[in-house]
């Protein structure tokens, strides 16, 4: 069902769009919607299981038609909250069960799906509440609500409120919990509901992604059905996976495009089985669900990839000699073999099976991805060094790119067809071209597909600056193909990835950061300085224990005090280093800093100088921001007078 339409984009939540179909490629495919998708898997998977979560230290499971009947009583039940077309149902706490139903449902009852980062102030969440009209908002827990209640006085659409987890500390008359709130819609009919589910249209909106906001008010992305299904089926073309067989784990933030897509919207296309995490995932109980779930796909930010290395490393610093031997020997061999089969060579190196049986097996099983088909990672670049880590030990992670404006994935490496550092090449149906490239062949990186976004809700100039006359998405990413199509991103036009000094020169930080912390293990992470300064300075942080609740402490961790008793060096905290301004260590990152600079490509590219700070970067102390990037401006503020004490000399 669409509704007919002329135009490619919109920023009113009620306009629908011309749907992007060409050809007789994957483009072509009939556009469904939400509503659609699910009924085509609940006719073949009814009693597959959906969703499995835990209760009292228990798996329990959802088969798909409980899962289907459980998201009709939610839309039941905002109909009976006084939901209206095309207004927001805000969402605001960890994965569960109940956030996937909030979100469908709200669909369901012809609403505007939207996720709340759950580390958002009350102020940011008062704004994407007012900015997409809601007037529900489903909250986990008593810390989210006491957010919303701080601000519901600025919330004029807002008619009630739903806690999903834990008791209610307070009775007030617009506040439900998750129980009472599904019980309410019991005499709204099936007719009712259904007349709603008819009238919904693929080129409408019903989902709104909120950008994170790094430079100025989030901007709400509108999603249409046919952008989430299309992108569902579009995915699962190119990543092979197998319906109604694959399991996953939910963990990243459902607020943030790439979680959305691969734990909601493609499950739902595969029938896969969902198992939810437990909140303190990132926090460190991840490896325990890993090694539970055993799952057969597993997506994690890059600083999750970086995370487990950090772990591994450690434990392997604590192994006897002969044991190091061996595993170098097989990690050696790992790399040869992975680099063999990536350039389709498949040749099989001497003492391959050997090493699979006596390192990488019990490595794989041991991290719990021993059943993994598709490793892979999305949302922030990622470091060759922790690439190939993982090569080594025979886990190749699938790299890709995409935005929240193009309903997360529009380049995807799958295990056939990937190379080293780059996203892989575009889903099927899509298009792309690099405008504007210079004589090595870097051009801004436009999309154009069935996934590009409708627009900016409530902002037509925004949108007028994202997609262009013809209807191309810009990204503000530079990027160049190989010869082979494989796309590799090279830096950012606009934005804060890229520093302009003092002199002029624009210079990408990242691959600089990544290539200090390669060089000097016991950095966790680097933040080069420079933007309209006269020089490049880096702000350091060490690598440190992390206590029960996610937070830095100032204990060095088992990698860091290894490098310290290689150097001699006897401190055991952070602290300790900084207050003695340990010379081996301040050495070493210095003689590191020299090797990162004799590989730069000019003298405005070379670190001058470098402060370490007291704690490491977290999401809890706002340097992170909630799929781990680093929030650079945010950093900028909190440490401006570290910042100001390395440039004072130089004035």
């Amino acid at each position: 069902m669409t509704e007919s339409a002329d135009q490619l984009w919109s920023s009113s939540r009620d306009k629908a769009v011309r749907l992007r179909m060409e050809g007789s490629s994957p483009a072509s495919r009939p556009p469904l919607t939400i509503h659609q998708m699910f009924l085509g898997t609940l006719e073949k998977h009814g009693d597959h299981p959906a969703l499995v979560y835990k209760e009292e230290g228990q798996w329990v499971k959802l088969t798909y038609r409980q899962y289907y009947q459980r998201c009709r009583a939610a839309a039941k039940s905002f109909l009976k909250l006084g939901l209206e077309r095309y207004r927001g149902v805000g969402i605001l706490g960890f994965n569960a069960p109940e956030w996937f139903i909030s979100d469908i449902g709200c669909i369901l009852a012809g609403g505007l799906a939207t996720g709340i980062y759950t580390t958002n102030s009350p102020e940011a969440c008062q704004y994407v509440a007012a900015n997409c009209e809601a007037n529900i908002l489903v909250v986990e827990n008593q810390t989210q609500l006491d957010k919303i209640l701080k601000v519901k006085d600025q919330l004029p659409h807002l008619k009630a409120i739903v806690q999903y987890k834990g008791p209610l500390k307070q009775k007030l008359p617009f506040l439900y919990t998750w129980a009472e709130f599904i019980r309410l819609g019991e005499d709204v009919s099936e007719e009712r509901l259904n007349a709603v589910i008819d009238s919904l249209q693929a080129n409408e909106c019903c989902s709104l992604i909120y950008t994170s906001g790094t430079t100025g008010n989030p901007k709400g992305v509108m999603l249409s059905h046919d952008n989430l299904t299309w992108t569902a089926s579009a995915t699962q073309d190119r990543l092979k996976f197998k319906e109604a067989e694959e399991r996953l784990i939910s963990y990243l933030p459902l607020s943030h495009m790439a979680a959305q897509m691969f734990e909601i919207w493609i499950s739902i296309w595969l029938a896969s089985t969902v198992y939810f995490a437990e909140p303190d995932a990132l926090k460190g109980s991840l490896g325990s669900t890993l090694k539970e779930v055993r799952p057969t796909c597993f997506l994690g930010v890059p600083r999750v990839w970086e995370k487990m290395q950090e772990n591994m490393k450690a434990v392997g610093a604590k192994a006897s000699p002969m044991r190091k031997n061996i595993a170098d020997w097989a990690k050696s061999i790992g790399l040869d073999y992975t680099y063999s089969t990536m350039n389709g060579e498949n040749v099989v190196p001497w003492g391959f099976t050997l090493a699979n049986s006596l390192v990488f097996k019990k490595v794989h099983a041991a991290l719990g991805l021993d059943q993994c088909r598709i490793s892979a990672t999305g949302a922030a670049p990622i470091s060759k060094e922790t690439l190939d880590y993982f090569m080594s030990l025979n886990i190749p992670i699938m790299q890709m790119y995409g935005m929240s404006e193009s309903s997360g994935p529009h380049y995807v490496s799958c295990n056939e067809e990937y190379r080293i550092t780059s996203c892989g090449k575009a889903l099927p149906g899509c298009r792309i071209k690099l405008e504007n490239p210079d004589q090595d062949g870097n051009g801004e990186i436009c999309l154009w597909g069935r996934n590009i976004f409708m627009g900016y809700l409530n902002m037509p100039e925004k949108t007028a600056e994202a997609i262009d006359q013809e209807g191309w998405l810009h990204s503000g990413d530079l990027g160049k193909h190989d010869q082979d199509g494989f796309l590799y991103i090279t830096g950012r036009i606009k934005g804060t990835e890229l520093i302009i000094t003092a002199g002029g020169e624009n210079i990408p930080p990242v691959p600089i950061e990544d290539a200090l912390k390669a060089e000097v293990p016991i950095i966790s992470n680097a933040m080069l300085l420079g933007d309209k300064l006269k020089f490049l300075s880096m702000l350091l942080t060490l690598k440190c224990v992390v206590n029960d609740s996610g937070e830095p402490t100032d204990k060095l961790s088992p990698e860091a005090l290894d490098v310290c008793r290689q150097l001699g060096v006897t401190a055991t905290k952070v602290s300790e280093i900084i207050a003695n301004k340990e010379p081996a260590i301040y050495n070493s990152i210095q003689e590191g800093i020299v090797r990162v600079n004799a590989r730069a490509t000019s003298n405005a590219q070379k670190v001058q100088k470098f402060t370490i700070l007291e704690r490491d970067f977290s999401i809890g102390g706002g340097e992170l921001g909630p799929t781990m990037k680093l929030r650079r401006p945010i950093v900028v503020k909190m440490y401006q007078e570290k910042i100001n004490e390395m440039y004072s000399d130089a004035k």
